[in-house]
């Protein structure tokens, strides 16, 4: 009887460990080309969460997580796609974190997560047109559409007031995209635009599209671009030749490299990105820190986010398969249920394995509305004293 008991115990272990197995993220973002300089603050959130996850050893039966990174280099589609295609068809992904720019992973969405039935949450894609595209329900993000960052940069450079500006933007999908929203809130709100024009990205000498900007005119110049490439050429042009002295700077402008690049050149300068406050912002900057990297750099957070929810919603769905656990990614994002923030995973699966509710708040107040993008909050940020300050959230 004794070994009877036994052998039955140690075939229900056998049978606990056989729904386990090894699932395989994927993480594309841009570890080289303009954002760089954000994409290892992103990369170590999107693996903090996928390591909280595994080893908390409660994830479909004792599933494992392990990472798998791809370079999309941000800007250049070919590279992207081939680099979501290895994730997916040789690597064998459950799920890709990323893309990171707006016109790489609308290429890599369109070409290779809807027709491989892969899901991908880009914690940072920020264009209008990825609300529109028919991503077949395997699209999310956990950054705001631009449609929204045009608003409330509008209703920011308004209360300063700043009357008239000109504006200049990255000459691709995601600087055309937040150009036109700003433009167009902008104008309807009251103030002047000036002239609207392009740049492009590697060139070594900004001085003609400065002196055009300097022609039209305008109390500020808005520079819709990148820190690490044409945006900072385009500022330092202005600087150089004393076309304008105040920038407002979105989202792919306003991380610490451009602080510590032009100090105390943009005393006057000030703009917004998607962030947070709160319990979940606290809570995740304590994680990264521990981890060793700064998790109020740009994105960290909606990429420890946008991990963490593809990873819940395989919970959720008692599944790894994105073509089944997809339609669990809204349900466990929003309320109700049992509020869950970054250090909490573990409780997480627990309470979605025993078949309870779950808000998942994470670190940037995770809220997502149709059709799977985030409601958004953004924090106003100025360069007083040389240094990127927190103004206050909206």
């Amino acid at each position: 009887m004794k070994k009877l008991l036994l052998a039955s115990a140690a075939g229900a272990l056998l049978a606990g460990a056989a729904g386990a197995e090894e699932i395989k993220m994927g993480i594309s973002l841009g570890l080289t080309g303009p954002l760089e300089s954000i994409a290892p603050a992103m990369q170590k959130a999107a693996e903090l969460a996928m390591k909280e996850v595994s080893d908390s050893g409660k994830l479909l039966d004792g599933s494992t997580v392990t990472p798998v990174v791809a370079d999309n280099t941000c800007i250049d589609a070919a590279a992207s796609v081939a680099a979501v295609t290895r994730l997916v068809t040789a690597e064998g992904v459950r799920g890709v974190m990323g893309g990171m720019c707006s016109g790489e992973a609308i290429a890599s969405l369109e070409q290779v997560g809807v027709p491989q039935g892969v899901v991908m949450i880009s914690p940072s894609a920020t264009s209008p047109a990825l609300s529109t595209i028919d991503d077949k329900g395997f699209f999310f993000r956990t950054s705001p559409s631009d449609a929204r960052q045009g608003e409330v940069m509008a209703d920011i450079v308004l209360e300063r007031g700043i009357n008239s500006v000109a504006v200049t933007y990255t000459n691709n999908d995601y600087g055309k995209g937040l150009a036109d929203s700003f433009a167009q809130a902008y104008k309807d709100k009251g103030g002047e635009i000036t002239v609207v024009s392009a740049h492009d990205d590697g060139k070594a000498d900004y001085s003609a599209e400065v002196a055009a900007l300097a022609a039209a005119g305008g109390d500020a110049l808005v520079v819709a671009g990148y820190a690490d490439q044409g945006g900072s050429g385009v500022i330092q042009g202005s600087l150089d030749t004393g076309a304008f002295e105040t920038f407002v700077l979105p989202d792919g402008m306003v991380n610490q490299t451009l602080a510590d690049k032009f100090g105390a050149q943009l005393e006057t300068s000030f703009g917004q990105n998607p962030s947070a406050e709160g319990e979940g912002h606290d809570k995740f900057a304590e994680l990264a820190t521990a981890a060793g990297f700064d998790g109020t750099s740009a994105y960290a957070g909606e990429s420890y986010d946008a991990s963490a929810l593809m990873l819940l919603a395989m919970q959720a769905a008692k599944s790894s398969d994105p073509k089944v656990y997809k339609d669990k990614v809204m349900e466990i994002a929003n309320a109700p249920g049992e509020k869950i923030y970054p250090g909490e995973l573990a409780k997480g699966l627990e309470l979605l394995a025993a078949g309870t509710d779950i808000d998942y708040v994470g670190a940037t107040s995770v809220e997502l509305v149709e059709p799977g993008e985030s409601a958004g909050v953004y924090r106003e940020v100025d360069f007083k004293g040389g240094k990127l300050n927190v103004v206050s959230y909206r």
